[in-house]
């Protein structure tokens, strides 16, 4: 099961990604700019903002990786791809059944 989405808003999300873009230059290191935009904005977790920061550059196309539309179709194929195979598997137990019924001596 998938985790449940971040209690952050939206809103909130893209003013830290807009920040960490306006204020990189300051700091030293990414996470020293993402702890301060944490600190700032309240938020928990100086990772979130670094995973923020990192999925918004990804779906921008400046780093490599699976932007968030790609990762929902590949999400949306992965179930069709269960249903599939678990309509298959029905059908070849429904086949094996009536090839069954058609072997028997019939009275």
């Amino acid at each position: 099961m998938a985790r449940p989405a971040s209690n952050y808003p939206t809103e909130l999300r893209e003013r830290a990604v807009g920040m960490f873009t306006e204020i990189r230059k300051d700091y030293t290191s990414d996470w020293a700019t993402a702890a301060s935009i944490a600190d700032k904005l309240d938020i928990k977790s100086t990772q979130t903002v670094l995973n923020w920061v990192r999925k918004s550059q990804v779906d921008a196309g400046t780093r490599p990786g699976i932007t968030t539309d790609e990762a929902a179709d590949i999400r949306k194929l992965r179930a069709e791809n269960r249903e599939l195979k678990r309509a298959n598997e029905i059908l070849k137990a429904a086949s094996v059944f009536f090839a069954a019924e058609l072997d028997r001596p019939h009275k």
